[in-house]
């Protein structure tokens, strides 16, 4: 049996005749850009996150760029937020001409730690930009004290957490923006790139849309110099398919998660991700080998314990432990993800900022840890124990490996 890390063919198995309706429709309707179709879907997106605005538009990047400039940030200011994320994070705060402070995440939670990030804020800061890292949320409550106390603003970077909540209260509508991507392997997914800003204030969303659209109010008026970044009427109409089954989804997500964390709770060599308090959409289930699992793995100077590239290129750890049980699971079925194998402080393009080796180590320690089991809504049940036996038997702990 192979397994695959995320898989769409069932999902589109099962929405299918609802998807080609939709994007029929909206062929034959000639509206591609704009009209009832984006309306709706950023109407009942908006319900969705607990917020009056949603506005749609290319991408999770352009969502991240499109808030920043939204609540002008730019040239001399800072930005604080998690090297452990993926690299539009950062990249679109440079992008506005901002400059990002990373500070360390905690182990436990994968996100960012917030004694770090107050500790880190001067004058220079502008505003706040939290990852909620593989579906888990952030403490908003306490991040939106500690901006309150120093007047900064709360971007919330949500890609990886569509249908996330933090004490009941979704994320996307803690701070002053929510950034969501709609890339195809997300929660909800498009059927290409697409992305959200959500807000509560009336004034922030109509610059956000005029700066979506080359800075128009109005057509062929430009008062600010903006994007093209529209989200196009298939992906929308693609997204509103999709919508009313995220709960269902994002619940099948956490019995899975529950279901790993139960079954492999005694497996020695592997360190599992925590739930945290409620609200987690699980959109990856993401482990930690901290060392080498089994003394299959690391007996003395085992020819399989090679450092890694990115190890020995960029000044991290070894990841040796980790990546030969990405291997041993490959070669037995199990395809894994690994997240994320160089920190964006570590990146050649953010070298100049001087972030040197050990400059965040517990971010530097856990990518050279990280690996991603499969989880998607339609993996069976079969799948996951195929998963769990295979795992169990390359750590050393007896167990009947399956078909």
């Amino acid at each position: 049996m192979q397994v695959p890390p995320f898989s769409l063919s069932e999902q589109i198995h099962e929405l299918g005749a609802a998807l080609d309706q939709a994007v029929l429709e909206v062929l034959r309707s000639g509206q591609y850009i704009g009209g009832a179709t984006i309306a709706r879907f950023e109407d009942d997106f908006a319900r969705a996150c607990g917020v009056p605005h949603a506005i749609g538009c290319n991408s999770g990047t352009d969502a991240l760029i499109l808030a920043l400039r939204g609540l002008g940030i730019g040239p001399g200011d800072e930005v604080i937020t998690a090297s452990f994320s993926f690299f539009a994070t950062a990249e679109a705060i440079s992008a506005v001409g901002a400059t990002p402070v990373f500070v360390d995440v905690e182990e436990s939670s994968y996100l960012i730690d917030l004694d770090q990030l107050e500790a880190a804020i001067n004058p220079a800061t502008k505003a706040l930009l939290p990852v909620h890292l593989f579906g888990r949320p952030v403490d908003m409550e306490r991040v939106c004290a500690i901006a309150e106390r120093h007047g900064l603003r709360v971007i919330e970077d949500c890609a990886q957490a569509t249908g996330a909540s933090w004490a009941g209260r979704p994320v996307g509508s803690w701070g002053d923006a929510g950034c969501f991507s709609f890339f195809p392997t997300k929660n909800l997914g498009a059927a290409g790139d697409g992305g959200a800003v959500t807000c509560r204030d009336a004034g922030l969303a109509q610059t956000i849309r005029e700066l979506a659209v080359h800075g128009m109010p109005r057509r062929y008026l430009h008062t600010a110099l903006g994007y093209n970044s529209r989200l196009d009427s298939i992906q929308a109409a693609v997204l509103n398919v999709k919508l009313p089954h995220l709960p269902r989804w994002v619940e099948r997500r956490g019995a899975i998660a529950r279901h790993y964390c139960e079954h492999l709770a005694a497996l020695g060599g592997v360190a599992l991700p925590e739930a945290g308090p409620a609200g987690h959409s699980w959109n990856q289930f993401v482990l930690r080998v901290p060392r080498c699992p089994g003394a299959r793995a690391c007996e003395g100077a085992s020819a399989a314990c090679v450092p890694s590239s990115d190890s020995a290129s960029f000044g991290l750890p070894e990841a040796c432990c980790r990546d030969w049980l990405k291997q041993q699971l490959q070669d037995a079925g199990v395809s894994t993800i690994i997240y994320y194998p160089i920190p964006i402080h570590r990146q050649p393009a953010y070298a100049a900022l001087g972030y040197g080796p050990g400059s965040l180590p517990i971010t530097e320690r856990l990518c050279t840890e990280v690996l991603s089991l499969p989880i998607f809504p339609e993996l069976t049940d079969a799948q996951q124990q195929r998963v769990m036996a295979v795992l169990r038997s390359v750590v050393g702990e007896p167990a009947l490996v399956g078909p």
